[in-house]
Order: C-alpha cells, then sequence, then structure tokens
C-alpha cells in the first residue's frame, strides 16, 4: 500500500526532503530503498528512509550524499548523526524524518522493513 503520510506534510519540506533523500540514495546505488509512514505508530518522528549499501565505504558514500543534497535544496542539518564509527548501521536524525543507512548483514539482521510492515509506504521517483 503506497499512501501519502500523516502528520509529514507539516511542514511540506520535510516529506520532500525525505523524498530527496531516498532518490540520492537511489541514485548512488542505495539498495531496497524505501520510505515508511510512521507518524501514526512513533511520537519522535514521522518517516523512515531505509536504504543498504555494499560496503562501509558505499554506506558512507551514501551518508555523505544525502547529508549534502537535503542541505544544498534547503534543507537542515541532521540533528544528531549515530554510526559513523563503523558505517555499518548509521542513523540521520532530521527530526520529523529519520534516515537509515545500513550495510546489507545489519539490513538483514534489524529488518526494519519487517518491524514496521504495517506502515504505510511513501511513494517516491527515483531519478
Amino acid at each position: 500500500v503506497t499512501t501519502e503520510p500523516s502528520r509529514a506534510t507539516e511542514p511540506e519540506g520535510f516529506l520532500a526532503w525525505s523524498q530527496r533523500a531516498a532518490r540520492v540514495a537511489s541514485d548512488k546505488l542505495g539498495r531496497d530503498t524505501v520510505v515508511l509512514d510512521v507518524g501514526e505508530v512513533l511520537a519522535v518522528t514521522d518517516l523512515f528512509v531505509i536504504t543498504s549499501g555494499s560496503s562501509a565505504r558505499h554506506v558512507r558514500t551514501l551518508v555523505e550524499a544525502i547529508e549534502a543534497e537535503v542541505v544544498a535544496v534547503g534543507g537542515p542539518s541532521p540533528r544528531s548523526v549515530e554510526g559513523r564509527d563503523s558505517y555499518r548501521w548509521v542513523l540521520m536524525d532530521y527530526g520529523p524524518f529519520v534516515v537509515h543507512v545500513f550495510d546489507e548483514e545489519r539490513r538483514a539482521y534489524y529488518d526494519l522493513e519487517r518491524l514496521w510492515s504495517d506502515r504505510p509506504v511513501v511513494a517516491w521517483k527515483p531519478s
């Protein structure tokens, strides 16, 4: 099921910035990129952007590209970034949206898509 997100459109920029993050991940060959609307069940954020890279170097490239692009289009810098020490699972907290960039092993282990499988998928268009 693909829907428009719940509270994530307030302000509208956050939806666009999360979709931009997904497109950048796709452009940089992030795998199985998805945006989930978790706003109805989480008080701390509205959207998850989830993607994965094939290696620590690829994860780092994805993280740096997403951060640079969101800022370049007028978005904020992340409030915090966790996981830069190993680049196996990097969490970029933008407040209304959170970007999870995994290596393949960590993504399979934590399987956030299964955990949040009842949440709607937000449409984003790969470039």
